[in-house]
């Protein structure tokens, strides 16, 4: 929380500017409302740190109160320093949030992880500590931070930001939905023929090293050609960019993930487990249903939790080849020097993954033999 601390003081932390072409002016925490709100701010860091020092039960429960306390304040804080810092003859003027406001943010929730976890707290219990951060952001969106340039470009761009969205989620639900059916089949073949697992797990390593942008790239030409020659695929929009290119990628780099963790499982089931099923007269369909499967179920969410975090992040860069998604914003963003739109792409994205992992891992751990109730 030192480094918390420095940065905090140090860094800027709020930019204002007129309008979307002129640079912004920068401001650090302390130049903002004559520096006192800033040092105020400082003080439960410096708490957090002086209890996380030696730790006891009591100082890293008081210590967790302090972070969301904090996490809390910061758009608070924001909002003051914008009604501060944009005057009323700046109707256009945009509220960039500077690097003290991000890597802060960053730390404190690393933080709060780290509590949660040295306090033995489940995960749907670190989610519902975010509750009042989330309150907080949406009370200063709605009443107090009209210009913040990352929601003015949201305000700008909202119908094709929806469109994104849900053309990303779609791209990361076929590709995993898909890759979950032809993983398990995989699986199943490994588990009876050595040789099919010998050479399935050498192909999937070795689509595992080519880079995505290639990957995409060499897939541009033969899928140019079969658009243009079958006409099925051409009425369903497969051409050398698009969804298909896409697609068809996120699914070659999920494979190997789903199928080593699904194949895993299946293996590492107990056999005094299985013995004892058979002994009491079940068939190989009943102890695989009944008693591998669900054993190996942990297992198997954990490999689908990894490839929907894997996909998330790999469908942003399907948006070069025209397969939409939100790293349409992001490319958009960094073609135009424009760092909110940049955000306004990747933020959704980091969202979105830690949703998912936190989901699939929630389940996973509810599932494990003694886990949650």
């Amino acid at each position: 929380m030192l480094s918390a601390v420095a940065a905090w003081l140090t860094l800027d932390a709020v930019s204002v500017a007129p309008n979307r072409i002129v640079p912004g002016s920068a401001y650090t925490a302390r130049e903002v409302m004559d520096g006192w709100p800033a040092l105020l701010l400082a003080l439960p860091m410096l708490a957090v740190a002086v209890l996380a020092w030696q730790p006891t039960r009591k100082g890293l429960r008081l210590a967790l109160v302090a972070v969301v306390a904090l996490l809390t304040l910061l758009p608070l804080w924001l909002s003051a320093a914008t009604a501060v810092l944009v005057e009323s003859d700046m109707p256009r003027a945009r509220v960039g949030i500077g690097s003290a406001l991000w890597l802060l943010l960053f730390l404190l929730l690393l933080a709060l992880i780290e509590l949660r976890t040295r306090l033995g707290l489940s995960r749907p219990m670190g989610w519902l500590l975010l509750v009042p951060m989330g309150a907080g952001w949406w009370l200063a969106l709605t009443l107090w931070l009209e210009p913040l340039a990352l929601l003015r470009e949201y305000q700008a761009r909202s119908d094709q930001f929806i469109t994104a969205l849900a053309m990303h989620l779609v791209l990361v639900g076929a590709a995993v939905g898909a890759s979950l059916v032809l993983a398990s089949l995989l699986a199943l073949a490994m588990r009876r023929h050595a040789g099919i697992r010998r050479a399935g797990f050498g192909v999937l390593n070795f689509l595992q090293t080519i880079p995505s942008l290639a990957l995409f790239g060499l897939l541009l030409a033969p899928l140019a050609w079969l658009g243009s020659r079958i006409d099925w695929l051409s009425a369903i929009g497969v051409s050398g960019i698009g969804w298909a290119p896409a697609f068809l990628a996120l699914l070659g780099y999920s494979l190997l993930p789903m199928v080593r963790n699904i194949h895993v499982a299946l293996e590492e089931v107990d056999p005094a487990v299985v013995e004892s099923a058979r002994g009491m007269g079940m068939n190989r369909s009943q102890v695989f249903l009944q008693v591998r499967l669900p054993l190996a179920l942990p297992v198997v969410l954990e490999g689908i939790r990894i490839t929907t975090v894997q996909a998330i992040g790999l469908t942003a860069v399907a948006a070069l080849i025209g397969a939409g998604g939100l790293g349409t914003f992001i490319f958009q963003g960094l073609g135009q020097a424009a760092m909110d739109m940049v955000l306004l792409g990747a933020l959704p994205i980091i969202g979105l993954a830690l949703m998912a992992d936190a989901l699939f891992g929630s389940l996973s751990e509810r599932l494990r033999p003694g886990g949650a109730a």
